[in-house]
């Protein structure tokens, strides 16, 4: 049963009225190209992607509850790697299996389900006509003593093809001292996924110990994340994924004493932006070309109130212009039946009519 407007206002409590009735003042919604059931056709046609890759991109966008929507519903599961799988799995073991993995995505209806090379070539052929695969292609490893923060490519574009995927995904630390040879192969890397057909995904997170200022960590930053996004589109990304700003002034904060840190206009923040969870994540999507390649926004660690968390994400992103959201822990780490609930109560958001852009 759809959770109906008045469940989705009960889980939202005392901000619902903020999210629900905020109207964007800053960035027009006139001026965003927002998810449809025609996306691929009015946005995606128009560009120099292949027939292959319009036909998996409309694959994804028309498999699971929200078919035909133009919003996406995705199950990512790679913390086994970014995380260590005894972290990640020990919650609920059931998920070292790979197998629980694509059922937890199909039963919960899901548009997609995201993993390892591992994972999704050990139930490839069982499952990848069964609901579109998109591949990581790189990770962080966690082994190495200390712990090394960087994106290696765990595989290659011809493998993720073999196995049938739809698409490829990776991850750049956008600011981090290897994001420049990170950009170079993830380009290379969505270039030649293109080629073969596949669409691509890019989580463009930020990564700099020096993001962290007086106290306050501007890795969430919407100007910061906002020109992860910018960067990520520019190599490639048909979709992006990224954090749900928590706060503003990234580039401010690094240019205060006697640094100098990017470039910066006040009007990203006195115009572009407010404080409002919706605006900040609107220029989340502008930087997207104002959503010809859609934001999806992570769903976060699993916590104390996992359904409202991920519903209220659901609206920010759904009002802002955003494609979708992809949450995996709050989903795994728990039973699966209570994971197909989460899942489903995110999609509900995306199916409500009365939930509309600001």
């Amino acid at each position: 049963m759809a959770l109906a407007i008045s469940g989705i206002e009960e889980l939202l409590g005392d901000d619902a009225d903020s999210l629900l009735n905020h109207t964007c003042k800053t960035i027009s919604k006139d001026k965003l190209h927002i998810p449809s059931s025609s996306y691929v056709d009015e946005v995606w046609y128009h560009s120099d992607r292949n027939n292959r890759v319009l036909g998996n991109l409309e694959w994804m966008l028309n498999h699971g509850r929200l078919a035909g929507t133009g919003y996406l519903s995705i199950l990512p599961v790679d913390q086994g790697i970014e995380h260590s799988a005894g972290a990640s799995f020990a919650k609920n073991p059931a998920y070292f299996d790979p197998e629980n993995i694509v059922k937890l995505a199909i039963e919960g209806g899901c548009n997609a389900v995201a993993s390892t090379f591992g994972v999704l070539a050990s139930v490839s052929r069982k499952y990848a006509h069964k609901i579109p695969f998109l591949v990581k292609i790189n990770h962080n490893e966690l082994l190495t003593f200390p712990n090394n923060y960087d994106q290696i490519m765990f595989g290659t574009i011809d493998k993720a093809y073999d196995m049938g995927a739809a698409a490829v995904g990776a991850t750049i630390y956008f600011g981090s001292e290897e994001s420049n040879r990170q950009i170079v192969e993830v380009a290379e890397a969505f270039e030649y996924a293109h080629q073969l057909g596949m669409a691509t995904v890019l989580w463009c997170y930020t990564r700099n110990s020096a993001f962290k200022v007086d106290g306050t960590d501007y890795h969430s930053s919407a100007d910061l994340t906002g020109q992860a996004n910018h960067l990520g589109v520019t190599i490639g990304a048909d979709i992006v994924k990224q954090k749900l700003p928590t706060n503003n002034g990234g580039y401010k904060a690094l240019n205060s004493g006697d640094s100098s840190y990017g470039k910066l206009d006040e009007r990203i923040y006195s115009e572009l932006t407010t404080d409002h969870p919706i605006d900040l994540t609107r220029y989340q999507v502008a930087n997207g070309y104002m959503g010809r390649a859609g934001l999806i926004n992570s769903g976060g660690a699993s916590g104390s109130d996992d359904f409202a968390d991920a519903v209220k994400t659901a609206v920010v992103n759904k009002r802002a212009g955003g494609m979708g959201l992809i949450s995996g822990r709050k989903a795994f780490q728990r039973p699966m039946d209570e994971g197909i609930k989460l899942l489903n109560f995110i999609q509900d958001v995306y199916l409500s009519e009365e939930i509309t852009i600001a």
